[in-house]
């Protein structure tokens, strides 16, 4: 008697996703496979969010069904056009439903062979025909995402030169669009200033500054049009701006910051000293010391020059972060005075300028770094950890896009012709020689929240929304990674013995921080425990910490003084030195400023398809335990939008960048 098996495929709801092309399947069982059948029915088979039911008919059982081949064909003369296979579901002669989980695209003459979703670790495999399927895949999968060097000193990337040419399984649902809107013509048009790019003039006043601003201003970009004069604002922006990652806690001034009690006491509380301030822990410092010696450019003819400062900052009694001493070079010198808030208004202006420059340089080297951290996640992961494998699919959402939206950023943004490194004083050598020595002092404990905070010692600061949002969603993220791993991971001995783990955390150890034992980072795993940190670390470095280092750049970035890319005047080598024109004198140029808010622009805007932190459309696990953890995750997150939302009411500057709903599950903008 025959065999029949009721095949139902899911095409994605994704623009685009459907085809009119051909479409084939073969079953592939212990007992042999059926034979090549087109999937066809009356009408369309394949529109966008259709599930279509076939039978599949064999003259035998084919046993336990280990295998489902795809394959896709051009459609009589029909341009070729892919399609997106979601899911294919299996009822069995004998009424099993099996779901063999796709959630890719197919190209034209492809063919993909797709498992059951059951999560499989490599010893567990039971069929020599899996065992084999699994290494064809990271064979292939190693010959496709290839290492190579994007720049000595810092992480390697993948091959792909040509943002068009990342293979179609981890490329962007709507490439063309994606592709065309990612650019600096696109965010001149969305920001109206793209007659100001064609400007190389310097700004003739501060009121032209604001027509050109106040057309694409934002609630918080106003607030920051308002107060970035204000001393607490600059500290409020050390803790919440885009770069909250350069305080620190400071129980011990460095030798060459020339700074003195004395010098100082006029802006401590009354009756107290900086020593005494320093040991209550109301003392902090920004120092930009890796700013020191690097090359700086030339635009439209004008050199551009950077600093090195250190910035002081004290907590008074209201909780207020407040600068009281800036020195802008690393060496103290009489060419190089400390600033302090008692100076002339316009000569601390200046100062507190090149800092909030300084700041901006350190902000997108740590952006880009990580970013570039998180296609060596990426990478590794394609390469060592078969779809198959519980990691894999618990990681592969946060994935999503990363390879594509990389190799755009490096083409349009920091690469020799990218419009960051056009508008920076120290151009794409100097953004390189930067990201170099970030990478070179960046440790796991930094990566890791908790720690960071705590290394930093700002575990007491007042408004400390970035520590306090991360906290909670570092937690809520490490929750979730522990229910997962526990459940496929029963013991250390379990984790030790996953050779294609092991293997995985190496390649990364390798490629993306280079072999540096002094990073931390761990080039094997021996716990449970350890895989759950890490996975923590990576699922919140490219989703909630991502969103924190991105989203604000165009809320306090897009009023161009708060934060210039670049200075063109060399920074005042004595006080007194400053007048009214200085200000304006040492911002970019008209053309320059208007090109850094287009990329502030483009980073800031959110994915048109942007997924959340914590959803999960596509199902890679089909089991009801894990779907639970996952609703159970949501649950958290979803609490903890509400609480957010209720504080930012009662703030005048609400802080919302980790706001799970802002927050996207992978780096894909």
């Amino acid at each position: 008697m025959d065999a029949v098996y009721e095949v139902e495929v899911t095409t994605g709801s994704m623009a685009h996703a459907g085809t009119f092309d051909n479409i084939f399947i073969t079953l592939i069982g212990t007992e042999g496979e059926s034979e090549r059948n087109k999937l066809d029915t009356y009408g369309r088979d394949f529109n966008i969010g259709m599930k279509v039911t076939y039978k599949v008919t064999t003259r035998l059982s084919l046993g336990t069904l280990l295998l489902v081949r795809l394959e896709k064909d051009n459609f009589l003369f029909l341009p070729e056009n892919d399609w997106f296979c979601s899911l294919v579901n299996i009822k069995t002669p004998e009424k099993h439903v099996i779901s063999f989980p796709c959630y890719r695209w197919m190209t034209k003459r492809e063919v993909i062979e797709l498992r059951e979703a059951k999560a499989t670790k490599i010893y567990e495999e039971q069929y020599p025909q899996l065992k084999e399927h699994r290494q064809n895949e990271l064979k292939l999968n190693k010959e496709v995402y290839r290492w190579t060097v994007f720049k000595a000193g810092l992480p390697q990337q993948a091959v792909f030169q040509d943002p068009l040419s990342v293979p179609s399984v981890v490329r962007f649902s709507f490439t063309k669009d994606i592709d065309s809107a990612f650019s600096r013509s696109t965010a001149l048009r969305e920001i109206k200033m793209k007659k100001l790019a064609k400007k190389a003039d310097q700004w003739p006043a501060i009121k032209h500054m604001k027509r050109a601003f106040w057309p694409s201003k934002t609630t918080i970009s106003k607030y920051v049009y308002l107060h970035w004069k204000d001393d607490d604002f600059l500290g409020y922006q050390l803790l919440n701006g885009p770069n909250p990652l350069m305080l620190h806690r400071c129980s011990e001034l460095p030798l060459n910051f020339a700074v003195s009690d004395d010098m100082l006491l006029p802006f401590l509380e009354s009756g107290t000293s900086l020593n005494v301030e320093m040991k209550q822990g109301n003392i902090f410092l920004c120092d930009y010391k890796r700013l020191a010696d690097l090359p700086t450019q030339v635009i439209n003819g004008k050199q551009q020059f950077v600093t090195a400062p250190l910035c002081l900052l004290y907590k008074n009694q209201e909780g207020k972060l407040l600068p009281i001493a800036i020195q802008l070079q690393q060496e103290a010198s009489e060419h190089s005075p400390v600033f302090l808030p008692s100076d002339s208004e316009l000569d601390w202006l200046t100062a507190k300028l090149y800092v909030r420059n300084a700041d901006c340089l350190e902000h997108q080297a740590a952006l880009h770094l990580r970013s570039l951290l998180a296609e060596t996640f990426t990478l590794s992961l394609l390469r060592n950890l078969p779809t198959v494998h519980p990691i894999h699919k618990l990681l592969v959402p946060h994935i999503r896009y990363t390879l594509q939206m990389n190799s755009l950023v490096r083409h349009r943004l920091i690469g020799p012709d990218g419009v960051l490194s056009q508008c920076t004083s120290i151009g794409h050598e100097g953004m390189m020689a930067l990201m170099r020595k970030a990478l070179s002092d960046l440790t796991y404990s930094s990566l890791c929240l908790p720690e960071d905070i705590s290394g930093r010692q700002l575990d007491s600061l007042p408004n400390f929304f970035y520590r306090d949002d991360g906290l909670r969603v570092w937690a809520f993220i490490n929750d979730f990674v522990r229910s997962v791993v526990e459940f496929f991971y029963q013991n250390d001995s379990d984790v030790q013995k996953d050779t294609e783990l092991q293997d995985w955390i190496n390649d990364i150890f390798i490629h993306g921080f280079l072999e540096q034992s002094s990073s931390g980072i761990p080039q094997s795993f021996s716990t449970v425990e350890e895989l759950i940190k890490f996975l923590t670390m990576m699922i919140f470095t490219v989703s909630a910490q991502h969103a924190a280092l991105r989203a604000g750049q165009f809320d306090y970035g897009s009023w161009f003084p708060n934060t210039p890319g670049s200075l063109k005047s060399p920074p005042p080598a004595c006080k007194g030195s400053s007048d009214k024109n200085t200000v304006l004198q040492a911002l970019p140029d008209i053309n320059t400023s208007a090109n850094l808010a287009s990329v502030f622009w483009l980073l800031s805007k959110p994915s048109a398809d942007l997924v959340p932190l914590g959803q999960y459309p596509e199902d890679y696990f089909c089991q009801t335990a894990v779907q639970k953890m996952m609703r159970d995750f949501q649950a958290e997150l979803a609490f903890f939008s509400e609480y957010v939302e209720d504080r930012n009411a009662d703030l005048l500057v609400p802080y919302k960048y980790m706001t799970p709903e802002n927050i996207c599950n992978s780096v894909s903008v």
